[in-house]
């Protein structure tokens, strides 16, 4: 029987991911979370249903056990739910904070790389050969 209800896409060349991430698996103990690194020299290239790999390094993304895609603040909601803890994300949620915390999330993806001291998107890509548009 197949527990896995959130696959997340992370970014573990990125140390706060990387630290996300591991406090999330540290509480998936119904095992109903599943972690992809999307920085792993064995990862695709064509991530499923059409997330690309400049996508996925430019946001968090997730796929739900009924296959629809999430983005953003959701995957967090989604994930701390699972794992016993939405209350932590529940005022994300809330009318007005919720646009709020919606954009804090699209300043620290768009400066991420930056943050963490990381190459840019453009550099990423062409280190992996994917396209940068």
């Amino acid at each position: 029987m197949n527990t896995v209800k959130l696959t997340i896409f992370f970014d573990g060349g990125c140390p706060l991911c990387k630290r996300e991430v591991d406090f999330l698996q540290s509480r998936n103990q119904k095992k109903s979370l599943r972690f992809i690194d999307i920085n792993s020299s064995d990862f695709s290239l064509d991530l499923e249903n059409g997330i690309t790999y400049r996508q996925a390094m430019e946001r968090i993304h997730a796929l739900k056990s009924d296959g629809s895609v999430i983005k953003d603040i959701k995957v967090f909601q989604e994930a701390y739910d699972l794992i016993g803890l939405g209350w932590i994300y529940a005022p994300t949620r809330f009318p007005v904070f919720d646009r709020f915390f919606e954009s804090i999330y699209k300043l620290w993806a768009k400066y991420r790389l930056n943050i963490t001291f990381r190459p840019s998107i453009e550099k990423l890509c062409s280190e992996r050969g994917c396209d940068i548009y």
